[in-house]
C-alpha cells in the first residue's frame, strides 16, 4: 500500500502559517535537494482546498532547470474539498465525497508515495483514521512569536504515537524530523 507523507514547515514555536514570510530565508541548496528527492519519490499530491488554491495560482507559471516545476505541474493532484467544484490546475481531481474512503482507495492503487504539503484539517482527518503514514517536520530555527493561534501546527487533537524514522540537518540550521505513525512503523518493520 502506498504511503501518505505530510511535509510541513514549522517554526520553533510551532507555527506553520505563512511560511513564505519566515521560512524562505532558510531555503538553501540542501533544502532544495531534499525537496526534490521527496517530490520525485512521489507520484501524486494530496492537498486541502487552501493549499491547492495557493499552489494552483503559483505553480503553473513556474519553470526551472532541474525539472521540479515540470514534475509539480504534471503529477496527479487530489484536492479534498466540499466547496471546490472544479480544479483547473493540470491533472487535478476534486475529492468531494467521503475523504476517508477516497483516500483509502488512492492508497490501495499501485505507485509511489502520495505527498502532502502542509498540515491542516485534511492531514488531521487522515491521522485520526490511520491513513497518514509519515510526518516530515521541517523545523526552522526561528521563533515567529506573533503568528495567528489558528496557524499552530497542533491544536486540540487526540494522542497519536509516532516513531522517529530519520533526521536530516541542513547548513541553514533547518532540521527535518521524519516520523512514522507507530502502528505503521510496526507493520513496515514486520513486512
Amino acid at each position: 500500500m502506498r504511503k501518505i507523507v505530510s511535509s510541513t514547515y514549522v517554526s520553533l514555536d510551532g507555527y506553520i502559517g505563512d511560511p513564505g514570510g519566515w521560512a524562505m530565508p532558510y531555503f538553501d541548496e540542501d533544502a532544495g535537494r531534499f525537496a526534490r528527492e521527496q517530490l520525485f519519490a512521489s507520484d501524486a499530491l494530496l492537498m486541502g482546498r487552501l493549499t491547492y488554491e495557493g499552489f494552483a495560482e503559483a505553480w503553473p507559471a513556474m519553470t526551472d532547470e532541474d525539472g521540479f516545476a515540470d514534475r509539480m505541474n504534471s503529477l496527479p493532484k487530489y484536492v479534498a474539498s466540499r466547496t471546490l467544484e472544479k480544479a483547473g490546475w493540470n491533472n487535478s481531481t476534486v475529492l468531494g465525497g467521503d475523504l476517508v474512503e477516497e483516500v483509502t482507495a488512492l492508497k490501495r492503487r499501485p505507485g509511489q508515495d502520495i505527498l502532502m504539503y502542509g498540515y491542516g484539517p485534511v492531514a488531521l482527518t487522515l491521522l485520526e483514521h490511520g491513513l497518514l503514514d509519515e510526518l516530515r517536520l521541517w523545523v526552522h530555527p526561528i521563533i515567529v512569536g506573533d503568528g495567528d493561534p489558528g496557524d499552530l501546527l497542533f491544536k486540540k487533537t487526540g494522542r497519536f504515537p509516532f516513531e522517529l524514522a530519520g533526521t536530516t540537518t541542513f547548513g541553514s540550521g533547518v532540521v527535518v524530523l521524519s516520523y512514522r505513525a507507530a502502528a505503521r512503523a510496526a507493520e513496515t518493520d514486520a513486512g
